[in-house]
């Protein structure tokens, strides 16, 4: 009876996530409004528009194509990001967190800064 108590119990105990910490180095930084609009040229996206459809929120274009979406940490973190940035476009970034299905749980994000 323990035993089966025992198997019970952990079964409705919820799992501990074993998600792994990721970087994504140089992805396209776009909001998800314009993401459909710009995904064959996200360099062409400027920060002027991001930052005025910022409120539907954030997410990055991989180097394969794949678009993942930022959680509010990572929209926080991208706005700051682009009131800091001088860039106009070409709106580049390193992103670290953890992948949970089409999204990214945010760790840190930075722009890439234009070299000079």
């Amino acid at each position: 009876m323990k035993a089966l108590s025992l198997m019970l119990l952990m079964l409705t105990v919820p799992s501990v996530s074993t998600a792994a910490v990721e970087t994504w180095t140089n992805v396209a930084l776009v909001d998800t409004q314009c993401a459909p609009k710009v995904k064959d040229d996200p360099d062409s996206h400027t920060a002027k528009c991001a930052l005025q459809c910022a409120t539907h929120g954030f997410g990055v274009i991989t180097h394969d194509g794949s678009f993942f979406l930022l959680d509010e940490a990572g929209n926080r973190k991208a706005i700051a990001a682009l009131k800091a940035t001088q860039k106009v476009d070409h709106l580049r970034a390193t992103v670290t967190g953890e992948h949970l299905r089409d999204s990214i749980k945010v760790v840190s994000l930075s722009l890439e800064e234009p070299t000079r």
